[in-house]
């Protein structure tokens, strides 16, 4: 037998072992910090057998999947926790998620935070048990009865979803055993670090028809220091929580009378129209024209696109004239009925059709988050037809686009390509070639990706840009997707150098994303502290009393009159105060003026963190900002 490891090396065997005797045959130190395996591809158990010619890696902790089956223990820990603590609470599911796992559990009466506590400690008390994790399987029947006779009607029907032939997975810890099909760490031993973050409301797989289960979240790391920089980050996070901000800075509000629709306050909006003057502008640069369609569309378009079948219980429809019709979810049926009410050439091929338009789809209520997930939102959408020998350079094109609105606002990102998912409509030969489409213009472009396979659109393989905040977290905000199925249901033409008619290829891509997504992004990103083009208050003037107040008004009328947004604070207040509020609501520059100020036609200047940065002429402190604004320059501290 022999097995091939990552480096391309082989280790020969003449019998069967588990991937721990090969880790432990490679190197002790390799074998104290194993946590899974992964064999041909798929993630493994060390206690896996191998009796066949394979290729084999070795995950630690230290490696994504290594540190899964490390807290996916360590959520099978937690609720034995539970179970001792409670043995009537009915278990759900308790995957390991990003930064950590959850558990999902039926409890009478639920939980309250005061309970996490109690759980911590029951769990270091089963750590220091020290159980030895051992996986078995039982025909489906057996299993079923199995989680009967221990009363988890959860795991019952899960198990009931299961094919009738199937050998059912359970892992087995002191008194605890669990439906789970792994993998897991070898013993509950090497977990040394971790804590319980949070409770939330979570629907019984998902549906609002089901049970609201108590979600108890958790994360855990190998190394207590790694948990204390992680918990650090989840305080900064809070912080700048862009719910709490957004209520604060005046940006945006909720109201029960429309649950994950936003509204827009004043400031709010000077923000959202900033953020798209700049998306205008970059898409006219890139040669883009602007559209706007209908919100509204017949269910006749809906059927055509595909979205009546694929997409519909996301969609919001109501009754017009004794027809159906739909809300859009989605801006591209408008953007092909804008392209089909004329006969193109293949002259006016690219044709780009830039879109910010409003969306609407049915999100579940406990789901809505803050912007970051709504019922309604603005896409920065945008629809280029092409013939296929553009196809390549089309797809670089948006990529240079996006890459240049990520670092503006200094965000780093990665790239992944998604590939056809099973519910998806089209021939394989109109997949295969647009996801190649998309593979080699990455390639070309030296761009670094991973490959995300079925997570396409039903219509096209797509290629996302996850972007990286100032906290380290991640957001899947731009797109670039490539259909050939669209173009072929709505019999989209264009007539070829040789005259006959062609079917154009079709480019659906976003920068942005949802706006409103991107606005919360943003305000946590920059924890509201924007820079100055995109603040919504650039400038706040301070009188220290009434008797300056007609020269601080003449100041203002200058700002204004040079377009820059600008607040007069006319309170009674003193000058410490009026400072103090400016800096709280983040606004980039405060002017002080005075006896001195107006005495010489001057203006006291102060940085929202950098403090007193002395007096300047307004007409060269206006020339400054200007400049500042203009260039979109982000702050010297990017994050204040």
């Amino acid at each position: 037998m022999i097995i091939t490891l990552k480096d391309g090396s082989t280790k020969e065997y003449d019998n069967p072992v588990t991937v721990y005797e090969v880790a432990s045959d490679l190197s002790e130190g390799l074998a104290r910090m194993a946590a899974a395996g992964e064999v041909d591809g798929e993630i493994c158990d060390l206690r896996t057998v191998l009796d066949k010619d394979c290729s084999l890696q070795i995950h630690t902790y230290q490696d994504e999947a290594g540190l899964a089956a490390y807290r996916h223990t360590t959520s099978h820990v937690m609720a034995q926790a539970i179970k001792r603590l409670w043995p009537d609470a009915k278990l759900a599911i308790g995957p390991s998620i990003a930064n950590g796992f959850y558990y999902d559990i039926d409890r009478e009466g639920g939980f309250v935070p005061d309970d996490l506590g109690k759980i911590e400690a029951e769990m270091k008390k089963i750590i220091k048990e020290g159980f030895s994790l051992r996986r078995f399987t039982l025909p489906r029947n057996e299993a079923i009865a199995f989680m009967k006779e221990k009363e988890e009607p959860y795991k019952v029907e899960l198990i009931e979803d299961l094919p009738e032939d199937a050998q059912i997975s359970f892992y087995e810890q002191g008194e605890f055993t669990d439906l789970c099909a792994g993998p897991h760490l070898e013993n509950v031993k090497p977990i040394k670090a971790f804590k319980l973050t949070s409770l939330a409301g979570a629907y019984w797989r998902g549906s609002e028809k089901n049970k609201m289960l108590t979600r108890i979240y958790g994360t855990a790391f190998p190394k207590k220091a790694q948990l204390d920089e992680y918990l650090t980050m989840l305080e900064e996070a809070k912080k700048r929580d862009h719910r709490r901000l957004g209520r604060e800075m005046g940006l945006f509000m909720m109201h029960d009378a429309g649950p994950g629709f936003p509204f827009f306050l004043p400031k709010g909006m000077l923000l959202k129209n900033a953020l798209l003057d700049y998306w205008r502008d970059i898409h006219l640069r890139n040669d883009y024209v602007e559209i706007s369609t209908p919100v509204i569309l017949s269910r006749t378009l809906w059927e055509t696109s595909g979205h009546w079948d694929h997409y519909k219980e996301n969609m919001y429809t109501t009754v017009i004239d004794g027809e159906d019709y739909a809300v859009k979810p989605m801006n591209c049926p408008g953007s092909i009925l804008v392209y089909q009410q004329e006969p193109h050439s293949y002259r006016d091929l690219p044709l780009r059709y830039g879109e910010c338009g409003l969306v609407h789809r049915h999100e579940k209520s406990g789901e809505l988050h803050g912007l970051m997930r709504v019922r309604c939102f603005t896409q920065d959408d945008a629809h280029i037809y092409m013939t296929r020998e553009q196809t390549k350079d089309e797809i670089k094109r948006v990529a240079r686009l996006i890459d240049e609105v990520y670092k503006l606002f200094g965000f780093q990102y990665f790239v992944e390509l998604s590939t056809r998912p099973e519910n998806s409509m089209g021939s394989d030969e109109d997949w295969e070639l647009a996801t190649d489409a998309l593979r080699d213009a990455l390639d070309e472009m030296g761009l670094e990706y991973i490959v995300n396979e079925g997570d396409g659109a039903f219509y096209g393989p797509k290629i996302d840009f996850h972007l990286r905040d100032s906290l380290g977290r991640t957001w899947q905000c731009g797109t670039i997707q490539l259909d050939f199925q669209l173009p072929q249901r709505f019999e989209l033409e264009y007539i070829g150098a040789d005259g006959e008619k062609h079917r154009p290829i079709m480019i659906h891509r976003v920068c942005f994303g949802s706006v409103e997504r991107f606005i919360g992004i943003l305000i946590e990103h920059f924890a509201g502290a924007f820079p100055a083009w995109l603040s919504p208050v650039q400038v706040r003037i301070l009188p220290i009393s009434e008797k300056y107040m007609d020269y601080a008004r003449t100041i203002k009328d200058k700002l204004v009159d040079a377009h820059i947004r600008t607040e007069l604070d006319e309170r009674s207040e003193k000058i410490g105060y009026k400072i103090r509020e400016a800096q709280n609501a983040k606004i980039p520059y405060m002017l002080v003026v005075g006896q001195k100020e107006e005495e010489n036609g001057l203006v006291s200047v102060r940085l929202r963190h950098g403090g007193d940065q002395g007096q300047m002429d307004p007409d060269a402190f206006i020339a400054q900002l200007k400049e500042e604004i203009e260039t979109k320059r982000l702050p010297d501290a990017r994050v204040e």
